[in-house]
Protein backbone atom coordinates (compact mmCIF):
# COMPACT_ATOMS: atom_id res chain seq x y z
CA UNK A 1 0.00 0.00 0.00
CA UNK A 2 2.83 2.38 0.83
CA UNK A 3 4.36 2.02 -2.64
CA UNK A 4 1.03 2.34 -4.41
CA UNK A 5 0.02 5.38 -2.38
CA UNK A 6 3.40 7.02 -3.02
CA UNK A 7 3.18 6.45 -6.76
CA UNK A 8 -0.35 7.87 -6.82
CA UNK A 9 0.63 10.99 -4.87
CA UNK A 10 3.84 11.49 -6.84
CA UNK A 11 2.02 11.13 -10.19
CA UNK A 12 -0.72 13.60 -9.31
CA UNK A 13 1.69 16.11 -7.77
CA UNK A 14 3.80 16.00 -10.93
CA UNK A 15 0.74 16.57 -13.12
CA UNK A 16 -0.39 19.53 -11.01
CA UNK A 17 2.94 21.23 -11.61
CA UNK A 18 2.81 20.92 -15.39
CA UNK A 19 0.79 22.16 -18.35
CA UNK A 20 -1.82 19.40 -17.86
CA UNK A 21 -2.87 20.80 -14.48
CA UNK A 22 -5.52 23.17 -15.83
CA UNK A 23 -7.17 20.62 -18.08
CA UNK A 24 -7.17 18.07 -15.24
CA UNK A 25 -8.75 20.60 -12.86
CA UNK A 26 -11.46 21.51 -15.39
CA UNK A 27 -12.12 17.83 -15.99
CA UNK A 28 -12.42 17.27 -12.22
CA UNK A 29 -15.14 19.93 -11.99
CA UNK A 30 -17.00 18.51 -15.01
CA UNK A 31 -16.85 14.94 -13.70
CA UNK A 32 -17.92 15.98 -10.20
CA UNK A 33 -20.87 17.91 -11.61
CA UNK A 34 -21.88 14.94 -13.78
CA UNK A 35 -21.76 12.66 -10.75
CA UNK A 36 -23.64 15.13 -8.54
CA UNK A 37 -20.70 15.60 -6.18
CA UNK A 38 -20.34 19.00 -4.50
CA UNK A 39 -16.98 20.67 -5.25
CA UNK A 40 -15.86 21.02 -1.62
CA UNK A 41 -12.09 21.29 -1.07
CA UNK A 42 -11.90 17.73 0.25
CA UNK A 43 -14.02 16.32 -2.59
CA UNK A 44 -11.94 18.25 -5.13
CA UNK A 45 -8.72 16.81 -3.68
CA UNK A 46 -10.13 13.28 -3.71
CA UNK A 47 -11.28 13.61 -7.32
CA UNK A 48 -7.97 15.11 -8.38
CA UNK A 49 -6.27 11.94 -7.17
CA UNK A 50 -9.01 9.78 -8.65
CA UNK A 51 -8.83 11.27 -12.15
CA UNK A 52 -5.07 11.77 -11.94
CA UNK A 53 -4.57 8.08 -11.23
CA UNK A 54 -7.82 6.16 -11.91
CA UNK A 55 -6.08 2.79 -11.55
CA UNK A 56 -4.77 3.60 -8.07
CA UNK A 57 -6.36 2.39 -4.83
CA UNK A 58 -8.41 5.57 -4.36
CA UNK A 59 -9.44 5.62 -8.02
CA UNK A 60 -10.68 2.04 -7.87
CA UNK A 61 -12.66 2.70 -4.70
CA UNK A 62 -14.37 5.81 -6.15
CA UNK A 63 -15.18 3.86 -9.32
CA UNK A 64 -16.75 1.15 -7.15
CA UNK A 65 -18.86 3.76 -5.31
CA UNK A 66 -20.04 5.31 -8.58
CA UNK A 67 -20.80 1.93 -10.14
CA UNK A 68 -22.86 0.99 -7.09
CA UNK A 69 -24.66 4.34 -7.39
CA UNK A 70 -23.86 5.15 -3.78
CA UNK A 71 -24.22 8.86 -2.86
CA UNK A 72 -20.94 10.67 -2.42
CA UNK A 73 -21.70 12.12 1.03
CA UNK A 74 -19.46 14.02 3.44
CA UNK A 75 -19.13 10.82 5.46
CA UNK A 76 -17.97 9.02 2.32
CA UNK A 77 -15.42 11.75 1.61
CA UNK A 78 -14.15 11.65 5.20
CA UNK A 79 -13.78 7.88 5.04
CA UNK A 80 -11.88 8.02 1.75
CA UNK A 81 -9.63 10.79 3.01
CA UNK A 82 -8.92 8.89 6.23
CA UNK A 83 -7.99 5.75 4.30
CA UNK A 84 -6.25 7.12 1.22
CA UNK A 85 -5.15 10.67 2.03
CA UNK A 86 -3.91 10.49 5.63
CA UNK A 87 -0.48 11.83 4.84
CA UNK A 88 -1.51 15.48 4.42
CA UNK A 89 -3.23 15.66 7.79
CA UNK A 90 -0.41 13.77 9.46
CA UNK A 91 2.21 16.02 7.85
CA UNK A 92 0.46 19.15 9.14
CA UNK A 93 0.26 17.69 12.62
CA UNK A 94 3.96 16.85 12.45
CA UNK A 95 4.73 20.40 11.33
CA UNK A 96 2.79 21.80 14.28
CA UNK A 97 4.56 19.45 16.67
CA UNK A 98 7.89 20.40 15.10
CA UNK A 99 7.22 24.09 15.66
CA UNK A 100 6.36 23.49 19.31
CA UNK A 101 9.40 21.27 19.74
CA UNK A 102 11.66 23.89 18.14
CA UNK A 103 10.29 26.49 20.51
CA UNK A 104 10.86 24.23 23.52
CA UNK A 105 14.38 23.32 22.46
CA UNK A 106 15.22 26.98 21.85
CA UNK A 107 13.91 27.87 25.30
CA UNK A 108 15.93 25.10 26.92
CA UNK A 109 19.03 26.17 25.00
CA UNK A 110 18.60 29.73 26.29
CA UNK A 111 18.22 28.46 29.86
CA UNK A 112 21.32 26.31 29.54
CA UNK A 113 23.26 29.22 28.06
CA UNK A 114 22.27 31.45 30.97
CA UNK A 115 23.28 28.72 33.42
CA UNK A 116 26.66 28.39 31.70
CA UNK A 117 27.24 32.13 31.88
CA UNK A 118 26.23 32.13 35.53
CA UNK A 119 28.58 29.23 36.29
CA UNK A 120 31.44 30.97 34.46
CA UNK A 121 30.79 34.18 36.37
CA UNK A 122 30.66 32.21 39.60
CA UNK A 123 34.02 30.64 38.81
CA UNK A 124 35.51 34.06 38.22
CA UNK A 125 34.03 35.24 41.51
CA UNK A 126 35.64 32.30 43.32
CA UNK A 127 38.99 33.04 41.72
CA UNK A 128 38.81 36.68 42.76
CA UNK A 129 37.68 35.70 46.24
CA UNK A 130 40.63 33.35 46.63
CA UNK A 131 43.06 36.13 45.65
CA UNK A 132 41.31 38.60 47.93
CA UNK A 133 41.42 36.23 50.89
CA UNK A 134 45.17 35.82 50.45
CA UNK A 135 45.57 39.59 50.48
CA UNK A 136 43.03 40.28 53.23
CA UNK A 137 44.47 41.64 56.45
CA UNK A 138 41.46 42.15 58.72
CA UNK A 139 38.10 40.58 59.58
CA UNK A 140 35.96 43.21 57.85
CA UNK A 141 37.58 42.49 54.52
CA UNK A 142 37.02 38.75 54.97
CA UNK A 143 33.39 39.41 55.92
CA UNK A 144 32.89 41.39 52.74
CA UNK A 145 34.47 38.63 50.64
CA UNK A 146 32.32 35.94 52.25
CA UNK A 147 29.20 38.08 51.75
CA UNK A 148 30.01 38.40 48.06
CA UNK A 149 30.53 34.64 47.78
CA UNK A 150 27.23 34.02 49.50
CA UNK A 151 25.40 36.35 47.09
CA UNK A 152 27.06 34.73 44.05
CA UNK A 153 26.19 31.26 45.36
CA UNK A 154 22.52 32.16 45.78
CA UNK A 155 22.47 33.62 42.27
CA UNK A 156 23.89 30.37 40.83
CA UNK A 157 21.37 28.36 42.83
CA UNK A 158 18.51 30.43 41.41
CA UNK A 159 19.80 29.92 37.87
CA UNK A 160 20.08 26.17 38.46
CA UNK A 161 16.58 26.03 39.90
CA UNK A 162 15.24 27.92 36.88
CA UNK A 163 17.04 25.55 34.52
CA UNK A 164 15.75 22.52 36.40
CA UNK A 165 12.16 23.79 36.23
CA UNK A 166 12.52 24.58 32.55
CA UNK A 167 13.93 21.14 31.78
CA UNK A 168 11.11 19.52 33.74
CA UNK A 169 8.45 21.57 31.90
CA UNK A 170 10.06 20.81 28.53
CA UNK A 171 10.25 17.11 29.31
CA UNK A 172 6.52 17.10 30.04
CA UNK A 173 5.78 19.08 26.86
CA UNK A 174 7.83 16.69 24.72
CA UNK A 175 5.99 13.73 26.32
CA UNK A 176 2.67 15.45 25.51
CA UNK A 177 3.76 15.97 21.91
CA UNK A 178 4.80 12.34 21.61
CA UNK A 179 1.42 11.21 22.92
CA UNK A 180 -0.37 13.61 20.56
CA UNK A 181 1.54 12.38 17.51
CA UNK A 182 0.85 8.79 18.50
CA UNK A 183 -2.86 9.62 18.65
CA UNK A 184 -2.66 11.28 15.23
CA UNK A 185 -0.95 8.17 13.87
CA UNK A 186 -3.69 5.98 15.35
CA UNK A 187 -6.38 8.25 13.87
CA UNK A 188 -4.74 8.06 10.45
CA UNK A 189 -4.86 4.26 10.68
CA UNK A 190 -8.46 4.00 11.96
CA UNK A 191 -11.66 3.78 9.93
CA UNK A 192 -13.84 6.73 10.93
CA UNK A 193 -17.15 4.87 10.67
CA UNK A 194 -16.37 1.59 12.45
CA UNK A 195 -13.31 2.44 14.60
CA UNK A 196 -11.58 -0.66 13.23
CA UNK A 197 -8.21 -0.47 11.51
CA UNK A 198 -8.55 1.02 8.03
CA UNK A 199 -7.24 -0.33 4.72
CA UNK A 200 -3.88 1.38 5.10
CA UNK A 201 -3.36 -0.07 8.58
CA UNK A 202 -4.53 -3.50 7.39
CA UNK A 203 -1.99 -3.54 4.55
CA UNK A 204 0.82 -2.63 6.95
CA UNK A 205 -0.23 -5.18 9.57
CA UNK A 206 -0.61 -7.93 6.96
CA UNK A 207 2.89 -7.34 5.55
CA UNK A 208 4.41 -7.21 9.04
CA UNK A 209 2.54 -10.33 10.20
CA UNK A 210 3.67 -12.31 7.15
CA UNK A 211 7.29 -11.37 7.80
CA UNK A 212 7.04 -12.23 11.50
CA UNK A 213 5.47 -15.67 11.13
CA UNK A 214 7.82 -16.47 8.26
CA UNK A 215 10.78 -15.73 10.53
CA UNK A 216 9.28 -17.68 13.45
CA UNK A 217 7.95 -20.58 11.41
CA UNK A 218 4.49 -20.04 12.93
CA UNK A 219 1.11 -20.44 11.20
CA UNK A 220 -1.09 -17.53 10.15
CA UNK A 221 -4.60 -17.28 8.74
CA UNK A 222 -6.29 -14.42 6.93
CA UNK A 223 -10.08 -14.10 6.81
CA UNK A 224 -12.21 -11.80 4.65
CA UNK A 225 -15.85 -11.12 5.58
CA UNK A 226 -18.57 -9.36 3.58
CA UNK A 227 -22.12 -8.22 4.46
CA UNK A 228 -24.61 -10.13 2.32
CA UNK A 229 -26.88 -8.15 -0.06
CA UNK A 230 -25.63 -4.86 1.38
CA UNK A 231 -26.43 -2.82 -1.74
CA UNK A 232 -30.03 -4.01 -1.69
CA UNK A 233 -30.19 -3.11 1.99
CA UNK A 234 -28.84 0.39 1.30
CA UNK A 235 -31.25 0.93 -1.57
CA UNK A 236 -34.20 -0.09 0.62
CA UNK A 237 -33.42 1.70 3.85
CA UNK A 238 -30.91 4.41 2.94
CA UNK A 239 -27.23 4.93 3.56
CA UNK A 240 -27.51 6.22 7.10
CA UNK A 241 -29.18 2.98 8.12
CA UNK A 242 -26.56 1.15 6.09
CA UNK A 243 -23.87 2.86 8.16
CA UNK A 244 -25.71 1.73 11.29
CA UNK A 245 -25.55 -1.86 10.04
CA UNK A 246 -21.84 -1.57 9.27
CA UNK A 247 -21.16 -0.27 12.77
CA UNK A 248 -23.10 -3.19 14.25
CA UNK A 249 -21.25 -5.76 12.15
CA UNK A 250 -17.93 -4.08 12.98
CA UNK A 251 -18.70 -4.17 16.71
CA UNK A 252 -19.10 -7.95 16.58
CA UNK A 253 -16.03 -8.45 14.39
CA UNK A 254 -14.03 -6.11 16.65
CA UNK A 255 -14.75 -8.21 19.74
CA UNK A 256 -13.42 -11.32 18.02
CA UNK A 257 -10.57 -9.41 16.41
CA UNK A 258 -8.80 -8.10 19.50
CA UNK A 259 -5.02 -8.31 19.78
CA UNK A 260 -3.01 -10.24 18.81
CA UNK A 261 -5.61 -10.56 16.06
CA UNK A 262 -6.08 -7.54 13.79
CA UNK A 263 -9.60 -6.62 12.60
CA UNK A 264 -9.99 -4.06 9.81
CA UNK A 265 -12.57 -2.52 7.52
CA UNK A 266 -11.09 -3.57 4.22
CA UNK A 267 -13.56 -1.91 1.85
CA UNK A 268 -17.12 -0.57 1.74
CA UNK A 269 -18.93 -3.50 3.41
CA UNK A 270 -15.94 -5.82 3.48
CA UNK A 271 -13.88 -6.64 6.56
CA UNK A 272 -10.74 -8.63 7.24
CA UNK A 273 -9.17 -10.31 10.26
CA UNK A 274 -5.53 -11.38 10.58
CA UNK A 275 -5.05 -14.42 12.83
CA UNK A 276 -1.33 -14.77 13.63
CA UNK A 277 -0.16 -18.04 15.18
CA UNK A 278 -3.61 -19.67 15.00
CA UNK A 279 -4.71 -22.87 13.32
CA UNK A 280 -7.31 -23.25 10.62
CA UNK A 281 -9.65 -24.91 13.12
CA UNK A 282 -9.38 -22.04 15.63
CA UNK A 283 -10.12 -19.51 12.90
CA UNK A 284 -13.11 -21.44 11.59
CA UNK A 285 -14.59 -21.59 15.10
CA UNK A 286 -14.13 -17.83 15.53
CA UNK A 287 -15.65 -17.02 12.12
CA UNK A 288 -18.64 -19.28 12.74
CA UNK A 289 -19.19 -17.54 16.08
CA UNK A 290 -19.10 -14.13 14.35
CA UNK A 291 -21.45 -15.29 11.60
CA UNK A 292 -23.99 -16.79 14.03
CA UNK A 293 -23.96 -13.79 16.40
CA UNK A 294 -24.52 -11.30 13.58
CA UNK A 295 -27.36 -13.36 12.08
CA UNK A 296 -29.00 -13.99 15.47
CA UNK A 297 -30.23 -10.43 15.99
CA UNK A 298 -33.16 -8.74 14.31
CA UNK A 299 -32.14 -5.12 13.79
CA UNK A 300 -34.36 -2.06 13.97
CA UNK A 301 -33.95 1.26 12.24
CA UNK A 302 -32.83 3.73 14.87
CA UNK A 303 -34.77 6.74 13.56
CA UNK A 304 -38.18 5.01 13.01
CA UNK A 305 -37.86 1.75 14.93
CA UNK A 306 -38.82 -0.12 11.74
CA UNK A 307 -37.81 -3.76 11.75
CA UNK A 308 -34.88 -4.34 9.40
CA UNK A 309 -34.67 -8.07 9.85
CA UNK A 310 -31.51 -10.11 10.23
CA UNK A 311 -28.20 -9.21 8.63
CA UNK A 312 -25.91 -12.01 7.49
CA UNK A 313 -22.30 -12.17 6.44
CA UNK A 314 -20.26 -14.47 4.26
CA UNK A 315 -16.65 -15.27 5.08
CA UNK A 316 -13.65 -16.92 3.50
CA UNK A 317 -10.24 -17.67 4.94
CA UNK A 318 -6.87 -18.98 3.85
CA UNK A 319 -3.92 -20.46 5.75
CA UNK A 320 -0.67 -18.80 4.80
CA UNK A 321 1.78 -21.01 2.93
CA UNK A 322 5.57 -20.80 3.55
CA UNK A 323 7.02 -17.90 1.59
CA UNK A 324 3.59 -16.60 0.60
CA UNK A 325 3.14 -12.82 0.34
CA UNK A 326 0.24 -10.91 1.85
CA UNK A 327 -1.25 -10.09 -1.54
CA UNK A 328 -1.33 -13.74 -2.65
CA UNK A 329 -2.80 -14.79 0.70
CA UNK A 330 -5.47 -12.11 0.30
CA UNK A 331 -6.34 -13.36 -3.18
CA UNK A 332 -6.92 -16.87 -1.86
CA UNK A 333 -9.02 -15.62 1.07
CA UNK A 334 -11.05 -13.52 -1.40
CA UNK A 335 -11.61 -16.58 -3.57
CA UNK A 336 -12.92 -18.46 -0.52
CA UNK A 337 -15.24 -15.52 0.29
CA UNK A 338 -16.68 -15.52 -3.23
CA UNK A 339 -17.21 -19.28 -2.94
CA UNK A 340 -19.32 -18.58 0.17
CA UNK A 341 -21.31 -16.04 -1.85
CA UNK A 342 -21.84 -18.42 -4.78
CA UNK A 343 -22.99 -21.29 -2.60
CA UNK A 344 -25.75 -19.46 -0.76
CA UNK A 345 -24.17 -16.81 1.48
CA UNK A 346 -24.26 -16.71 5.28
CA UNK A 347 -21.50 -19.28 5.47
CA UNK A 348 -17.76 -19.73 6.02
CA UNK A 349 -15.47 -21.30 3.39
CA UNK A 350 -11.78 -22.15 3.59
CA UNK A 351 -9.41 -21.78 0.66
CA UNK A 352 -8.01 -25.21 1.54
CA UNK A 353 -11.40 -26.81 0.98
CA UNK A 354 -11.49 -25.23 -2.49
CA UNK A 355 -8.03 -26.67 -3.22
CA UNK A 356 -9.21 -30.13 -2.19
CA UNK A 357 -12.32 -29.82 -4.34
CA UNK A 358 -10.26 -28.69 -7.30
Amino acid sequence: MHGEEFRMTSSVETTLRGPEAYSLSRRVIDEMEAAGVWPTPLNFELWLHYLGDPDGALGREIQRILAAEEPFTEATADMLAAEYLPRGRLTEEIRDAGRVLDRELSSVADAISRAHRSQAAYGQTLDKAASSIDAAGDGETLKTIVGGLSTATRRVQRENETLEKKLDASTKEVARLREHLEQVRRDAMTDALTNLANRKAFDEHLAAACQQVEADGEPMVLAVLDVDHFKRFNDTWGHQTGDQVLRYVASVIGRYGQLPRIAARYGGEEFAIIFPRESSRQVEVALEAIRKEIASRSLRRRSTNDELGAVTISAGFAVRRPGETGSTLLERADAALYASKRTGRNRVTSAESLDIAA
